[in-house]
């Protein structure tokens, strides 16, 4: 497995954790609200990559996810899943995402009908700020670094998440936001797709999307 499979595994910790919740049925309140309110690939420029993700009802939290890699300090590798898992409001309507995708980015955003718990998320990211995963106990530990980006929205939690292996390192980026009643986290990877003819950056291009949804968020 090489480096950039155990940042995606890192990541793909937070996006399976209990953090996507189906949507099935007629759309009432909420659901009705998350449909006002969701980007749509119009607010997109032609030739991204846009599909709505649709979880199996029913489906339980982290359902064909990888297990949490062992971390030090202990926690670190799923932290942010559990802080997100313990606060989630599960049912229909509770939750809708959408992936996009550029050539240089690719993005997993979601909206939420209720609040994430800021406040326990900054805590885990200041605890793991530096942080050692590893495949088991008897192997080198991984570096990783967790960071946080000012933004024009103070209230944003945007982290870079950063993986150094030897001399080659990595990063994937994080954000976390409440709107009122409602909350938009997203995830975003460095993943070049020459058949996607719309360049993308990050973290840039990240923050515009993340930044566009909330304003949508705050004005449906």
């Amino acid at each position: 497995m090489t480096w950039r499979n155990v940042l995606v595994l890192c990541a793909v910790a937070l996006l399976a954790g209990g953090c996507a919740q189906p949507i099935a049925g007629t759309a009432t309140w909420p659901g009705a609200r998350l449909e006002k309110v969701l980007l749509t690939p119009a607010d997109f420029p032609d030739g991204v990559q846009y599909d709505l993700i649709n979880q199996e009802p029913g489906q339980a939290d982290g359902a064909g996810a990888p297990p949490a890699m062992l971390s030090r300090p202990e926690g670190c590798s799923d932290g942010l899943t559990r802080v997100i898992a313990d606060s989630a409001e599960r049912g229909p309507g509770s939750a809708a995402e959408y992936l996009v995708a550029y050539d240089g980015a690719r993005m997993v955003i979601t909206v939420l009908t209720w609040r994430l718990d800021l406040e326990k998320l900054a805590a885990v990211a200041d605890r793991c700020a530096e942080f050692q995963t590893f495949f088991d106990p008897s192997t080198p530990g991984i570096p990783i670094t967790t960071t946080r980006l000012q933004t024009p929205r103070p209230d944003a939690l945007v982290y870079e998440q950063t993986m150094r292996l030897g001399d080659t390192s990595d990063s994937v980026y994080f954000s976390f936001e409440n709107i009122g009643d409602t909350a938009v986290f997203g995830v975003a990877f460095p993943t070049p797709n020459p058949s996607i003819g719309v360049k993308g950056s990050l973290p840039q291009t990240f923050l515009d999307i993340t930044a566009k949804q909330a304003d949508r968020a705050r004005t449906a």
